[in-house]
């Protein structure tokens, strides 16, 4: 009897250990606030890992606390330097948001800030009506600079192209038809990228040049160039 209640409690034991590691393998710090829970990579391409920096945390955090509702992103990288860490996806900035993919976090509260202090009070000023939507051309795009051997911004995740406004009275303000046409929509266009060259690390509008006559590139790199 005392063989078999042994190998009865080192079975046990077993059984135990078994289970108390797959549980802590399982566990992961999933950040605070608004976050929902992070989704697993769509391939196998890249690292895949879920292990936000400590900037990329604290960014959490804070999103969290202005109640802007997102999805954190595995770090993952691409063949040819491309890659997407310490990303994000937004669900939530107040209004409708189309197209948009995996930005990086700080870029996304930039976003989130611009959306609610800037785009929102130029359409009520200048418009005379409530935002509902952003339109973009996209953010994470694995691409160089057109015309260069150079990694566009957009290859990190770390950019995002605005092409147009919809407003709640069914207006749609766009960067190509309204730059230099219609006094207040120019107006409102001009006010909100001045306040996006205060925000971004770089900001290009139609004045910079013809690739860019239909939207404003927005991203985190540079130290406030503004065209």
């Amino acid at each position: 009897m005392d063989i078999v209640a042994k190998k009865t409690r080192s079975i046990r034991r077993i059984l135990i250990l078994g289970i108390l590691s797959s549980a802590l393998s399982a566990c992961g710090a999933i950040p605070g606030g608004r976050a929902e829970q992070a989704q697993r990579p769509s391939s196998s391409a890249g690292l895949g890992a879920f292990d936000p920096s400590p900037s990329a945390r604290q960014c959490f955090s804070d999103l969290g606390k202005a109640n802007i509702r997102f999805s954190p992103l595995p770090n993952r990288q691409f063949s040819g330097g491309c890659s997407q860490i310490d990303s994000i996806k937004l669900l939530d900035v107040g209004a409708d948001v189309t197209n948009l993919g995996p930005v990086k976090c700080e870029l996304a509260g930039k976003f989130a800030a611009w959306t609610e202090f800037a785009v929102k009070r130029a359409a009520r000023k200048y418009l005379g009506s409530d935002l509902k939507r952003i339109e973009t051309m996209g953010s994470y795009s694995c691409r160089n600079i057109a015309g260069s051997g150079k990694l566009s911004q957009h290859a990190h995740a770390n950019a995002i192209d605005v092409s147009a406004f919809v407003l709640t009275d069914g207006r749609r303000i766009t960067v190509e038809n309204n730059w230099k046409s219609g006094r207040s929509e120019m107006q409102f266009l001009s006010a909100i990228h001045d306040s996006a060259c205060k925000r971004f690390g770089t900001v290009l509008s139609p004045n910079y040049n013809a690739a860019h006559r239909d939207h404003f590139h927005l991203d985190m790199s540079g130290n406030g160039y503004c065209r």
